[in-house]
């Protein structure tokens, strides 16, 4: 039995949150095997936390909205059990139960979760969280990535943020939201065009470029403020979409100030290091892999737009695409196996995705109406986010890698584009 505890690191500065197992869980792990297509959904039972109270069923809702998130799990109707943490689950065809509940006190608040295994009917796994009032969801929300830990071996990314450009307020301006929508930050407020925001791998800081000064310069920004931000490369031209190393001790940009656009690699201030492409047409959009090694890129070298791959070693490249005419965006899958990319196909851009080792492996995930592009993985490497665009509005969606559990990811006003997925900001 498991009689210790285990703590996570503070979010606020006066009250520490703090998380440890729960008495009565057993010890031994099994992981459940997520990525066959026709796996069965995961039944689980979310009662109300704490009895039926206005607070417990909020809690309670949350938890099941983010369960859900992940895609392999189905959240019971609390209709069906009437919300209480009694009933006859196995008739309920209940795979899983969440036991929550929480307590507040003059000096914070404590939210638990117990994950009762039906068919044993022993708890598995349990959980407490310590923080204040205010960090009530959040709590909620490292529950739920603990217990998605607890299913597969990893954590889940309900506390994971996206970043995107929007034109709510008329201009096109850089915004960061969490993955559920609870909130939505504007960025910047140039009152100008900006796109392809980019972050760091700090999780902290965020890159994006802006034509507010008339020229297309590249911006970074410090996510724990609102009042400064700071150009790291003024020149002439182009000045687009960096990827930034795995390592944060560089990064690879778009720069046309020698005619063509081509791809060079620059320290985190801006100075140039090496131009990596010339005399090979236009070069941009590079991502990479995981390892820090190779970049996925786009060049036109060939006549039309294809993804290159180029190993940072030996400066050499690749053709990686070879069906259709234009293919571009590439995004590299944190776990490795997998570069989703935009294509154009029967007139629409759609999402495709190909192993970096294979050319032949090149898969279509969207169909139907409207343009989908600029993809982008989670960070658990098993859903990615795009934009689609419609005859009126340009939303972000989000699918399973394989593109099943396609749905719209944010219902908001105006129109969203360029998303960029990372971790949640401790």
């Amino acid at each position: 039995m498991i009689n210790s505890f285990r703590f996570l690191s503070c979010l606020a500065a006066l009250l520490a949150l703090l998380s440890g197992s729960v008495t009565g869980a057993r010890a031994e792990r099994f992981y459940l095997d997520i990525t066959a297509q026709d796996v069965r959904k995961v039944m689980v039972a979310v009662p109300w936390f704490s009895g039926d109270t206005a607070q417990g069923r909020q809690m309670a809702e949350l938890l099941a909205r983010a369960l859900e998130f992940h895609g392999f799990i189905q959240v019971v109707d609390p209709a069906r059990h009437g919300g209480g943490s009694e009933a006859d689950w196995k008739g309920l065809g209940v795979d899983y139960v969440i036991l929550g509940k929480y307590e507040t006190a003059a000096s914070g608040m404590m939210v638990e979760g117990r994950l009762l295994d039906v068919a044993e009917d022993e708890v598995r796994f349990g959980r407490r969280f310590r923080g204040t009032v205010q960090q009530q969801d959040d709590m909620v929300l490292r529950l739920c990535d603990a217990i998605i830990e607890e299913f597969t071996g990893e954590p889940g990314i309900s506390r994971s943020r996206l970043a995107y450009v929007s034109d709510a307020t008329g201009r096109k301006e850089a915004y960061v939201a969490d993955a559920l929508g609870l909130g939505h930050r504007q960025i910047t407020r140039h009152k100008h065009l900006v796109v392809s925001p980019r972050f760091l791998p700090d999780g902290i800081h965020l890159s994006y470029s802006s034509y507010h000064t008339g020229n297309q310069n590249l911006y970074l920004t410090d996510l724990r403020q609102d009042k400064a931000t700071r150009a790291i490369s003024r020149r002439k031209g182009m000045n687009l979409a960096p990827a930034w190393s795995p390592d944060g001790r560089s990064m690879i940009l778009t720069l046309s100030k020698d005619g063509s656009p081509d791809l060079y690699l620059l320290d985190p201030q801006g100075n140039v290091k090496e131009r990596l492409t010339s005399n090979a047409g236009i070069n941009v959009s590079p991502s990479f892999s995981p390892d820090g090694g190779t970049i996925a890129f786009v060049s036109d070298r060939s006549g039309t737009a294809q993804v290159y791959l180029m190993d940072l070693a030996t400066r050499q490249s690749r053709r990686l695409t070879f069906e259709g005419r234009e293919n571009t965006e590439p995004a590299w899958s944190p776990k490795g196996d997998l570069i989703a990319f935009t294509g154009r196909k029967d007139g629409a851009y759609q999402i495709f995705t190909i192993n970096p080792n294979d050319p032949s492996s090149m898969r279509q995930l969207t169909t139907g109406w409207g343009d989908c592009e600029s993809p982008t993985w989670s960070p658990d490497g098993r859903q990615i986010a795009f934009s689609r665009r419609g005859e009126t509005r340009q939303q972000l969606w989000v699918m399973m890698k394989d593109g099943r559990e396609l749905r719209l990811l944010y219902n908001l006003k105006g129109n969203q584009s360029y998303p960029q997925w990372t971790g949640p900001m401790e």
